[in-house]
């Protein structure tokens, strides 16, 4: 559940805490700051032998993408939504294991392209840039979706954890159905499906040049 950037100024006025300033910020653009990230993986060359890991990123990128259509199902289109209409809140499926699954499957699909490019040394600082990010947008989200959904968000963050799973979860929390069809959950994703094939593509022209 994404707050709009249009409510980042009361967020961010009503909290002194730097890194929910900051996440305020970072959310405008978390898009484009994978930008870099993206640039260096097809720019920098590799001292591994071409695709020796490509596989181990298939894995990855398979599983972080299966985790954000499970998420996606049940959220619907309000995950990429930029309007102050935030929805109800969803603690089915993924968001009833880990609040932030979007972010969580979006960290294993850089790590899987990382695997992909031969580049394994740049898995550390990727995951620690996208954590640090990730983490200050969510302490930004979280400020906004509490003031406005109240105690039904805290009890909803205080049962589920931020990032790593407690295995406290039940069935009701992480039901197998989902609020849309595949067929709406892939139409919504079809984005970032299209970015991981060009991105195998654009890693193959690399090995190709």
């Amino acid at each position: 559940m994404s707050p709009s950037p249009s409510a980042q100024t009361q967020a961010q006025q009503q909290d002194p805490d730097w890194i929910v300033r900051l996440g305020g910020r970072l959310f405008a653009w978390r898009t484009s700051l994978s930008l870099p990230i993206a640039l260096a993986l097809l720019t920098i060359p590799s001292r591994v032998p071409p695709w020796t890991l490509v596989w181990p990123g298939v894995v990855l990128i398979a599983a972080g993408e299966l985790v954000r259509l499970w998420a996606v199902r049940q959220i619907g289109v309000i995950s990429r939504t930029r309007s102050d209409r935030l929805g109800p809140l969803v603690s089915t499926g993924p968001f009833g294991i880990v609040r932030n699954p979007l972010y969580t499957g979006n960290i294993a699909l850089w790590t899987g392209f990382c695997f992909s490019a031969d580049l394994p040394w740049l898995v550390p600082p990727v995951v620690l840039f996208f954590g640090f990010v990730y983490h200050a947008i969510v302490r930004w989200e979280e400020e906004l979706l509490e003031s406005q959904l109240g105690e039904a968000y805290r009890a909803y963050a205080a049962r589920v954890p931020r990032w790593i799973p407690s295995g406290n979860s039940s069935p009701s929390q992480t039901e197998s159905g989902g609020r849309f069809s595949w067929r709406d959950t892939v139409f919504s994703e079809r984005g970032t499906l299209i970015a991981i094939a060009a991105g195998y593509v654009l890693l193959w022209v690399k090995r190709a040049l």
